[in-house]
C-alpha cells in the first residue's frame, strides 16, 4: 500500500480517537472499538513503515503476536 495512503488512515484513526476523547464518550463498547482501532494502526505500522509485508510469515506472526498480547493484556485490565 502506498506511504502516504497508510499515513491518511492512521491520521484519521488518531483524529477519531481524540474525538471520542473530546466528545466526553466513555464506555467499555468504546474501549474495544479503540483496540480495534489501535490493532489496525499498528497492522499498517507493521507492514508499511517497518517493512514487514513481504517478509517470512514466522517474523510477521511474531511481532503481530506481540501487539496482540499487549492489546489483550490492556483489555482484561480494563475488564478487572
Amino acid at each position: 500500500m502506498k506511504a502516504w495512503l497508510v499515513w491518511a488512515l492512521l491520521v484519521c484513526l488518531t483524529l477519531l480517537t481524540w474525538w471520542a476523547g473530546q466528545a466526553g464518550y466513555s464506555g467499555q463498547g468504546l474501549v474495544v472499538a479503540l483496540l480495534a482501532s489501535v490493532f489496525i494502526k499498528g497492522h499498517f505500522i507493521i507492514a508499511d513503515f517497518m517493512g514487514l509485508r513481504g517478509v517470512a510469515l514466522l517474523w510477521r506472526a511474531l511481532v503481530h503476536g506481540w501487539l496482540v498480547l499487549v492489546l489483550g493484556l490492556i483489555f482484561l485490565a480494563m475488564l478487572s
